[in-house]
């Protein structure tokens, strides 16, 4: 746990969270990282604006980040899965066409504390960006990699969105 992880409960995050698997889109097996990634938003004090899951399109992926990100009522999205090296995880690609601009701190430290307890974190190509007034950053398609790499970047973001809404620097 990072310091001051808790969003301000006056100003919670609005977060989207998007569930990147073929096996559940198409039914097969269930969705545990989505529900996690809520579990956990939800524990940090912030408010699910809205939940999706999708299969490993690229261009299906690029779609819901815009349309997301461009409606304006979310400060986050986090997707989870896609990141591996698999030739079906194209969501770091998809996060990349959509953003503006990138921020790469995000990604390497979620990777750097990722190896602490997992060799295979440095396999992760998840990115982080904005589109807008949005952050989109993607997560591990495992529910403890998803948490944890959202742990390790959590106290950062409430500060990191009040600083792309207009806050200054303090």
């Amino acid at each position: 746990m990072q310091p001051s992880q808790k969003a301000n409960a006056a100003q919670p995050l609005r977060v989207a969270v998007l569930t990147v698997s073929d096996s559940v889109s198409a039914g097969t097996i269930e969705d545990r990282s989505g529900p996690a990634v809520v579990a956990q938003s939800v524990h940090l004090g912030w408010t699910i604006a809205q939940t999706a899951v999708l299969a490993d399109e690229r261009g299906v992926i690029e779609q819901y980040l815009k349309a997301t990100a461009d409606a304006g009522g979310v400060d986050v999205i986090l997707t989870t899965g896609g990141t591996g090296v698999s030739p079906r995880d194209l969501t770091p690609e998809a996060t990349m066409a959509v953003c503006e601009r990138l921020v790469p701190g995000f990604a390497e430290q979620m990777r750097a504390e990722g190896l602490k307890k997992n060799h295979r974190a440095t396999l992760s190509r998840a990115v982080a960006g904005i589109r807008g007034k949005t952050f989109v950053i993607n997560l591990p398609g495992s529910p403890r990699g998803a948490v944890e790499s959202l742990n390790a970047i959590a106290y950062l973001l409430p500060h990191a969105v009040s600083v792309l809404h207009g806050a200054r620097h303090d």
